[in-house]
């Protein structure tokens, strides 16, 4: 199984995020995306809104999944 990690703060999600993942469904069994949060640092975005933008952007495709990491 090939399984490919990106990570990230997706602070939002972009389009270039979004063309990247995308690309790589052919090359890879599963997809983690990896949202990383950092206490000292401010988003615009809370880590639950993050994790519901990126699971709407790829609701379609079941190789993608997302974590979060501290």
């Amino acid at each position: 199984m090939k399984k490919a990690i990106f990570p990230g703060s997706f602070d939002p999600i972009t389009k270039g995020h979004e063309s990247l993942v995308l690309r790589s469904l052919d090359l890879f069994d599963e997809i983690v995306i990896a949202i990383g949060n950092n206490v000292d640092k401010k988003y615009m975005f809370s880590l639950e809104q993050r994790i519901k933008f990126i699971e709407d952007t790829f609701k379609a495709y079941d190789k993608v999944t997302v974590q979060s990491y501290e």
